[in-house]
């Protein structure tokens, strides 16, 4: 048995592996390579030389190779979502909604990177001035260091190299363990383009000493990470003097204003909470109902949590399947357990077989729960009565997080304030927090994170950087 990385275009075998289980059924779906610090020092080495190569190379050969992996991708869909869902449950529906994003995403960071232009001043426009031909052009940063998590191992993938890459950086990729194969056949149909750039992309794994090894390393110029807030903090404290981009997640919440319209608002609501079993970074985790329409909503909003479908993720009907691992499990189940010894009450679901956790729904909780105050990563929504926006407004901003927020309301001003004043790096109107488009800048405040994502913004904030010049 093996499991095989990418060090830079040379596919290499090691014999090192672990098995990866499918959640949903235990079984021996991948392998994912054991690495090392030989292999980290390895990989930055091939991407440190590949880069006098990528930064030089033609803008055309970069957008071509860009659009010939979404090409060939289209035609590898079915193959891909189906690792996909093999690897970490992801019901076949949304791993094939998530090979068309991916797909979406590497065509948005081909015609993105033609926008991204310099500028020309008038150097004579102060008294200190001169006449000049001055002027500012972006270039490519270096190499970047791409760090990616198990809930969406294509997309996000896609949104770090892509954009990186035709930018004319070379990457290095550490994907989740959790789903190898998808990451390698992404990376693999980069490296293999006929309009590839030599060693411009490696794949590794994780094992001892590597994330130090890559993070610590002056090498990279750029890390871009999605994971968890204490990762980040490590990686931020390691890091050294380099451009980090870091999304953390979040703790999602919406106001149902008693404007809103309740049917409307309650089958958003279902999916925003229980879409991939919650583990969504913009997963809708608290939701504030206004006290006049509180009981209907809620009325509403188990029945349509009754209507989703758990089960196999294999099943094109199933909504729901599996969540990733044991300890996931174990963490929703004992803070739903301690916010019922403390007093909240459960109104729909929390049973559980093996990875299965059905979709849960939690009344009279206090912004103090767990499950409320941090990011629980599952399918679990807590519900809270309140008596006006402004009581909303002030509980969903006391947050350490601040990703995204959305109300539901048809009071024009009361949606000018919620643009205004909620305190998270995207406001959803009219719909759930979850919504996220992919040509959107996408990114978070406080313990959210730093910087933007989104193939234009990304570009310009983190792949490349300003060279000012002056003719004189």
């Amino acid at each position: 048995m093996q499991a095989d990385v990418y060090f830079g275009s040379t596919c290499t075998v090691k014999s090192i592996y672990k098995e990866v289980h499918s959640p949903y059924n235990g079984e021996v779906v991948s392998h994912v390579a054991v690495c090392n610090k030989d292999d980290a020092l390895e990989v930055l080495r091939i991407a440190h030389k590949a880069f006098k190569d990528t930064k030089n190379s033609p803008l055309h050969q970069r957008i071509h190779w860009l659009l010939d992996v979404a090409e060939k991708l289209e035609k590898e869909k079915e193959k891909v979502a189906q690792t996909m869902t093999r690897e970490v449950g992801k019901p076949i529906r949304f791993s094939r909604i998530e090979v068309d994003r991916c797909i979406e995403t590497i065509k948005l960071s081909a015609s993105a990177i033609v926008e991204i232009n310099g500028e020309t001043f008038d150097t004579t426009a102060t008294p200190s001035g001169k006449k000049t031909l001055a002027f500012y052009k972006r270039e490519a940063v270096g190499v970047v260091l791409a760090i990616t998590p198990f809930n969406f191992p294509l997309n996000l993938v896609a949104h770090k190299i892509a954009p990186a890459l035709v930018a004319g950086n070379a990457v290095v990729l550490k994907p989740t363990s959790q789903a190898p194969r998808t990451a390698f056949l992404l990376a693999q149909l980069f490296i293999e383009s006929p309009f590839a750039i030599k060693d411009a992309l490696s794949l590794i794994y994780s094992g001892d000493g590597v994330n130090d090894a890559l993070v610590q390393s002056p090498i990279p110029r750029v890390i871009s990470f999605t994971g968890s807030v204490p990762v980040g903090r490590e990686i931020t404290q390691k890091a050294g003097i380099k451009k980090i981009a870091l999304e953390l997640g979040g703790n999602a919440a919406t106001y149902i204003d008693s404007s809103a319209e309740i049917a409307l608002a309650a089958s958003k609501c279902a999916v925003g909470a229980f879409i991939n079993s919650g583990q969504v970074c913009i997963s809708l985790q608290r939701i504030y109902v206004h006290e006049r329409i509180y009981e209907a909503f809620t009325e509403v909003l188990v029945k349509e949590t009754e209507a989703l479908h758990v089960g196999s993720p294999y099943n094109a009907q199933t909504f729901i399947g599996p969540m990733i691992n044991e300890k996931a499990v174990t963490q929703a189940k004992r803070w739903v357990q301690n916010a019922i010894d403390e007093g909240a009450k459960l109104k729909y679901g929390f049973t559980c077989k093996d990875l299965m956790f059905t979709p849960t729904i939690m009344v009279d909780v206090t912004e103090e729960m767990n499950i409320v105050c941090e990011e629980v990563f599952a399918p679990i929504v807590s519900l809270i009565k309140v008596a006006s926006y402004e009581e909303a407004k002030s509980k969903m901003n006391h947050s350490p997080y601040g990703l995204q927020y959305s109300i539901f309301s048809n009071n024009l001003l009361m949606v000018q304030d919620a643009i205004d004043n909620l305190e998270a790096g995207g406001v959803v109107i009219n719909d759930i927090p979850t919504l996220r488009f992919d040509l959107q800048p996408y990114g978070g405040s406080k313990n959210s994170g730093i910087g933007k994502e989104g193939p234009k913004y990304a570009l310009m904030d983190d792949y490349t950087q300003i060279k000012s010049v002056v003719i004189c």
